[in-house]
């Protein structure tokens, strides 16, 4: 029997219920096997150097929300090295910083953004900010890593004229990283070196690190427990940066600097810059551990 088509929908919306819910598991399993054990301070050198990335800004989605200019603006207050942020398209062929395909989560509207214009998307949801904008308030001040969405670009050649034009200020690589979980869509940034593009790793680390090598890549991102040292290694060998998260605690953080990881994501940032600028001592306790 064929399937009904308005019942995609619906089994779309289960798979990332089910999809989320396995990543919440994972991500609490993590944190609780780094927080039970004990981790010498880095130097302070070391962890002074350590580049902080603020995973959507600082937000808690109640009274500041995930990526608009006021969560990356807190960032910036909090001294934190970067932000990290996802674009999507309206129908207009505006380029907005968004997560979700639609409006539903923040906003409490099933709309899609793909079929709204910017000023509709507006009214739904009032922080959306677009590319240009976050560029230029933050372009340059923290380093931007910038996911982009896997979504159809049926107006490839002009979508990718129009992220070009967005980042042009900036130096790529130096001033900003494109990553995405699916390394197709890197096919429409030909504007950007390779070494400004990064794939994310979600449980295929081993995948996602051999096609970074292959491909020269700048490097790649994973999860803090999934990314091996010996991987970490192999990759610094050619000349490649790694990034890991989600670190949330005293004693993720002192682990990844040890471990030499080059950019550490964390929703939780700016308490983890807070930690950086402190002078540390001893061993990661229980009381720090948070």
């Amino acid at each position: 029997m064929k399937a009904n088509p308005s019942d995609k929908p619906v089994q779309g919306a289960l798979r990332r219920t089910v999809q989320y819910g396995v990543e919440t598991a994972f991500q609490r399993l993590a944190d609780r096997w780094v927080v039970s054990r004990s981790v010498a301070s880095p130097a302070p050198g070391r962890l002074a150097a350590a580049q902080i990335v603020s995973h959507r800004g600082e937000h808690d989605n109640r009274t500041v929300f995930e990526n608009t200019l006021e969560a990356f603006d807190r960032a910036g207050d909090a001294g934190v090295w970067g932000i990290e942020f996802d674009v999507r398209w309206t129908a207009d062929m505006q380029p907005v910083v968004f997560h979700d395909a639609d409006l539903g989560r923040l906003a409490g509207v099933s709309r899609r953004l793909n079929g709204l214009r910017l000023a509709e998307a507006r009214s739904f949801f009032p922080p959306l900010a677009t590319l240009s904008e976050v560029v230029a308030r933050h372009g340059g001040r923290r380093h931007l890593m910038i996911e982009i969405k896997a979504e159809p670009y049926r107006h490839f050649h002009m979508q990718t004229a129009i992220l070009a034009a967005a980042l042009a200020p900036l130096r790529p690589g130096d001033d900003y990283h494109l990553l995405s979980l699916d390394a197709g869509m890197f096919a429409y940034l030909g504007f950007a070196p390779r070494r400004a593009l990064l794939p994310i790793a979600w449980s295929d680390v081993g995948a996602s690190s051999r096609l970074a090598l292959a491909r020269g890549y700048g490097g790649f991102c994973g999860h803090f427990l999934l990314v091996g040292d010996k991987v970490l290694a192999r990759h610094h060998r050619r000349g490649q940066q790694v990034g890991c998260g989600m670190v949330k605690s005293r004693r993720g953080l002192y682990r990844e600097v040890h471990r030499g990881m080059d950019w550490i994501f964390s929703d939780r940032a700016a308490a983890l810059a807070a930690i950086c600028r402190e002078v540390p001592s001893g061993l990661a306790g229980g009381a720090d551990a948070g």
